[in-house]
């Protein structure tokens, strides 16, 4: 799923490229993508481009008379920019056509979980925002009052939109590893100290990898292409098993339906592993408790 630093690259493009543009013309080849009927998403055709947004981890585009075109790709959903002239595949979900190019809406797989709503001012858009707070501009307190809130896991909490905006699976595990803190630690157990610290991991990460993908856009024409949750550089998510950058331990993971958290063991838990609900209840008595027993 595009999380924060991917879709402030995309708001980012797409703002150099549709600055003072005019919407020519709106197409909906899918229907289920549209997740709205009114206003009609033919009023939006005609209508200038007053700014790009980001709302948690939705592309807003505001037009004049107050609509926005709201676009969360979810998981699998991803923006491609083509040239002037140049036709969206067959597969594509929806298609903006500017003079300057087309912004194309496609979604992988056959789960249409990506979603378009066009809205009518203000208090609409606002509707939309699940409230979770800015971590980039979060102070200590407010980022531990948020924390404790509700006691969940860190990992629930860091991906919770209502909690905190623009963090998911991926990035959560690159925060906590940069944190040294266990996934499964519960929120209300923190001292501010230790919030302190995950605060610090949450904005450095965030920062580093923005601009990681923002150089990765220039390069690649202004357009950010491979936009994806598994990357090379990353500390620790998706990579089970690969040694972890700092202490070279072998990355561990818990996997739970579609979701996997990956952590290091010695530089998070104390060298402990955690319990997966699926390997570790067929294992049970064979299941290692500590990553000395596999190393």
């Amino acid at each position: 799923m595009p999380e924060l630093p991917d879709i402030t690259v995309y708001v980012e493009s797409l703002a150099a490229k549709l600055r003072g543009a005019m919407l020519q013309r709106v197409r909906v080849t899918n229907p289920f993508v549209l997740r709205t009927a009114l206003p009609p998403i033919g009023s939006a055709e005609g209508r200038q481009v007053a700014g790009i947004e980001r709302l948690g981890k939705r592309v807003v585009i505001a037009l004049e008379g107050e609509l926005c075109l709201v676009v969360h790709l979810m998981i699998a959903g991803r923006l491609q920019w083509l040239a002037a002239g140049a036709k969206p595949a067959k597969t594509a979900l929806a298609s903006f056509e500017f003079d300057a190019g087309t912004l194309v809406l496609t979604e992988a797989g056959t789960k249409r979980r990506a979603s378009l709503h066009l809205l009518a001012g203000r208090e609409a858009l606002a509707a939309q925002d699940p409230g979770g707070i800015e971590v980039m501009s979060a102070e200590p307190a407010a980022f531990l009052a948020r924390l404790q809130a509700e006691n969940h896991t860190l990992k629930r909490a860091l991906t919770n939109p209502r909690l905190f905006s623009g963090i998911g699976n991926a990035y959560s595990d690159e925060i906590l590893h940069r944190a040294r803190l266990s996934p499964v630690t519960l929120t209300r157990s923190l001292d501010a100290d230790t919030a302190t610290r995950l605060l610090a991991a949450a904005q450095a990460v965030m920062q580093e990898w923005t601009a990681r993908l923002r150089d990765e856009a220039q390069r690649q024409g202004g357009w950010p292409k491979q936009v994806t949750a598994f990357r090379p550089e990353m500390a620790v998510h998706g990579r089970y098993g690969q040694p972890c950058p700092v202490c070279g331990s072998p990355v561990q993971r818990i996997v739970h339906a579609d979701n996997e958290t990956n952590y290091c063991a010695r530089c998070q838990t104390g060298g402990k592993l955690l319990a997966d609900r699926a390997l570790s209840r067929l294992l049970k008595a064979s299941w290692p408790r500590h990553i000395d027993d596999i190393e």
